[in-house]
């Protein structure tokens, strides 16, 4: 399993679709390649029907032929949907390699599980037994629901792992050292040197 952070950086609401647009590409590729995504954070944007970063799992055979087609910043080039006349028309946004070893660890001690049916998005990838789990971090409550892998261990574990992320960012809101990691993405999106462009509000690929 491969973790992606989808970022709009510091761009405007134009780039804040882009990545709504390339979630909707990269989801649709994977299922082409038989694999697997799983949305598991994302942070909408001030308009609706966008997304300043998500984080997606992305699993299967060929996860890693998928990662590098999108690992790097990608070019979107577009008339701007809301603002007319405006001369720009290059929008850019990043995607990177979340790493979970990260993440702050806690033991399975802390947390009550919950295991329950896959649901969502997925056709014949969505798997129909009760693998899925939540988990719930018992002393604040916090709780998270992974259904990305195909055993329930192995979601119990990656659940686990984002726990500790979601606990760090509730004990540290202004000066957790993981959000300060990926925010430093969000000043690195290099506006050139794109890995892959799309044109258009279809988002189609540049040949």
């Amino acid at each position: 399993m491969i973790l992606l952070q989808i970022s709009a950086a510091q761009g405007p609401d134009e780039c804040a679709l882009a990545v709504k647009k390339a979630l909707e590409r990269l989801i649709q590729e994977a299922e082409e390649l038989g694999i697997t995504t799983n949305i598991l954070e994302e942070e909408r944007g001030q308009r609706s029907g966008t997304l300043c970063s998500v984080l997606v799992a992305i699993q299967g055979k060929n996860e890693q032929q998928l990662f590098e087609r999108w690992h790097g910043t990608i070019k979107w080039i577009c008339e701007s949907p809301w603002r007319k006349g405006v001369g720009r028309k290059n929008w850019f946004i990043g995607v990177t390699q979340f790493e979970p070893e990260l993440m702050q660890e806690i033991t399975e001690s802390e947390i009550r599980f919950e295991t329950l049916k896959a649901s969502g998005p997925g056709g014949q990838h969505v798997n129909k037994t009760e693998s899925a789990v939540r988990a719930i971090h018992v002393a604040s409550g916090i709780s998270i629901k992974v259904q990305s892998e195909r055993s329930q261990h192995a979601n119990r574990r990656l659940a686990r792992l984002l726990l500790g992320h979601r606990l760090q960012q509730q004990q540290n809101r202004y000066q957790v050292q993981l959000r300060a990691e990926r925010r430093l993405f969000h000043h690195q999106v290099e506006r050139g040197n794109a890995v892959r462009t799309f044109i258009g509000i279809k988002f189609i690929p540049q040949s």
